[in-house]
């Protein structure tokens, strides 16, 4: 006698899939749960080094930020004075205008240079482009204090930059050398112009990582239907580059709200108050003047600020995610 199995029926099929699942939950290593656990278990590490030196730092400043203190005696409940003394202090309120414009030397001019640099090796081979890469990235990799250092020395009433501005005076040109760390109108702007010669570099090298992802066809295609230079930059290097220049945008940015040690070295926040910038007030007023809290309320306004540069940036660059997350 021959026997014929039964197809399972449907809810048969459905019956069964529990069975299976408490099975293979009950099976060795089967646990639904455990690689969750072991991910967990390798990036606790990180988590922890995370949480001492960032978190916990951070949650104490804003703690801090909510009294008066000296740093050495007892603390006094302050509320949040602290917050609107910065907003009062004419001091405080001018070095978040100071970062204002070094933003646009250390994040804007920067990569309006790179984009124009890559926009024109898009359009030709240039031989050496490793080399030239390395060249203009070094200043990435130099400490941010000797590049002070250097450029007090260029900066000075003998320094090359002044000797460059009276060759060319001799020439028929204005006289324009002064000493331009020590000027008062042209201290920010000569800062602002180091950050932006360090971070040239940084933008040009995450540009060129995107151009080459750019298929060459699009370009052959507007190269095609007629399109000059700057018609192919704007129709298919810059839509190209939206990640890569929101990204540089976000880096330089930060580099430029938490710079202080280029500031410390070469200007000292002046000459007066022209160079003085929140990281450095943030310095200035817990170890020189003593106010702990102050400076605290000053630096997690410095972190805010941040945090919204850099989210308006994402937003503004990439554009609105669609459904699937994809800007």
């Amino acid at each position: 006698m021959t026997i014929v199995a039964r197809p399972e029926t449907g809810r048969g099929r459905r019956a069964a899939r529990p069975a299976a699942r408490r099975a293979g939950a009950s099976a060795p290593g089967g646990s639904p749960g455990e690689p969750r656990r072991i991910g967990w278990l390798y990036v606790l590490p990180a988590l922890l080094v995370y949480g001492a030196f960032l978190l916990w730092p951070l949650v104490r400043g804003a703690q801090f930020s909510l009294y008066e203190w000296d740093g050495l005696g007892p603390a006094t409940w302050a509320g949040l004075s602290n917050y609107g003394e910065m907003l009062s202090d004419p001091v405080l309120r001018g070095s978040f205008g100071h970062l204002a414009v070094l933003i646009v030397f250390y994040a804007v001019l920067p990569c309006c240079v790179a984009f124009v640099l890559v926009g024109a090796m898009s359009r030709a081979r240039i031989r050496g482009l490793a080399f030239f890469r390395t060249v203009l990235f070094l200043p990435q990799v130099v400490a941010m204090v000797a590049v002070a250092v250097a450029w007090q020395w260029m900066y000075s009433a003998d320094g090359p930059v002044n000797d460059l501005l009276r060759g060319l005076h001799s020439l028929g040109l204005p006289d324009w050398s002064r000493g331009w760390l020590g000027d008062f109108t042209f201290a920010l702007p000569a800062v602002g112009l180091v950050g932006t010669w360090v971070n040239i570099g940084l933008a040009m090298v995450l540009l060129l990582a995107g151009v080459q992802k750019i298929p060459r066809e699009l370009y052959e295609a507007a190269r095609i239907d007629g399109a000059g230079p700057v018609r192919e930059f704007w129709t298919v290097t810059l839509p190209g580059l939206r990640r890569e220049l929101a990204v540089a945008l976000t880096l330089t940015t930060i580099l430029a709200v938490r710079n202080f040690d280029l500031i410390y070295m070469a200007t000292s926040g002046g000459p007066g108050d022209a160079t003085k910038v929140p990281a450095y007030e943030v310095y200035n007023r817990t170890f020189n003047t003593g106010e702990v809290g102050l400076g605290c309320a000053v630096g997690l306004t410095i972190a805010v600020l941040a945090f919204v540069i850099t989210a308006g940036i994402r937003r503004v660059v990439e554009g609105r995610p669609d459904a699937k997350g994809r800007a």
